[in-house]
C-alpha cells in the first residue's frame, strides 16, 4: 500500500488538509508507518488531478490559504479497491536493529547509551499510543484500535526483550567476542 492509498483512506474519514494528514501520520501510522510532508502533498496533489479528491482554499488570517481535501466518490472506490486488492506484508525497518546487528564495532558506552535511548523512546511510544487509545476513546473503529493495542504490544515487547537480552550486547562476554572480530569480520562469517 503506497502513502496515496493511506490519503483517501484517511480522507474517507473526513475532509483534512496536508497538515491535518501529517499529524495523523506521526501519531497514529507513527509506529508502522511514518511519511512526511515530502510525499504527502505530491500525492494529495497527484490524487487531485486524477479527480479522487478535491481540494478547496480556505482563508486565514495572515497566513496563506489552508487547502482542504474532500474525497470524491471515485476516490472512495480507488480506495476499496485498492484495499480488496492488497496483498500486506509485514516490513520493519529499523536503524535501531542495523547498528545493533554491527554491536561489536560500537564502543561499549556508545552502544550502552543507544540501548538506553532505544528502551526510552519505546516507552515514549507506548506513552504516545495510550494517549492516542484515550483520545479516540471506546467508540472508536476496531481497526484504529486494533492498530494502537498492536503498536504498544509490539513496543512492550522490544523494550522487554532488550531488558532481557542486552547484555549479550554489553555483557564481560563482549569484550572476548571483539578481541577475535577484527581479524574475522567479514560478510562471510555473518552469514
Amino acid at each position: 500500500m503506497d502513502i496515496k492509498t493511506l490519503c483517501l483512506g484517511l480522507l474517507c474519514a473526513g475532509d483534512a488538509s496536508g497538515y491535518d494528514l501529517k499529524k495523523q501520520f506521526e501519531s497514529t501510522f507513527k509506529h508502522f508507518y511514518p511519511a512526511g510532508y515530502g510525499s504527502i502533498y505530491p500525492s494529495l496533489a497527484d490524487l487531485a488531478n486524477r479527480g479522487l479528491v478535491t481540494c478547496r482554499e480556505m482563508p486565514q488570517d495572515k497566513k496563506p490559504d489552508r487547502k482542504v481535501y474532500s474525497i470524491t466518490p471515485s476516490g472512495r472506490e480507488a480506495f476499496t479497491a485498492a484495499l480488496q486488492d492488497v496483498d500486506p506484508e509485514h516490513k520493519v525497518r529499523s536503524e535501531y536493529l542495523v547498528a545493533m546487528y554491527f554491536a561489536d564495532f560500537l564502543e561499549p558506552q556508545r552502544l550502552e547509551q543507544m540501548l538506553a535511548v532505544w528502551r526510552e523512546s519505546l516507552g515514549d511510544g507506548v506513552t504516545r499510543l495510550k494517549s492516542l487509545e484515550r483520545d479516540v476513546g471506546a467508540d472508536a473503529p476496531a481497526g484504529t484500535r486494533f492498530v494502537l493495542g498492536f503498536g504498544k504490544a509490539i513496543a512492550r515487547a522490544m523494550a522487554q526483550y532488550i531488558e532481557e537480552n542486552g547484555d549479550m550486547l554489553t555483557g564481560p562476554e563482549r569484550e572476548h567476542e571483539s578481541a577475535g572480530l577484527a581479524k574475522t569480520n567479514n560478510i562471510e562469517t555473518r552469514l
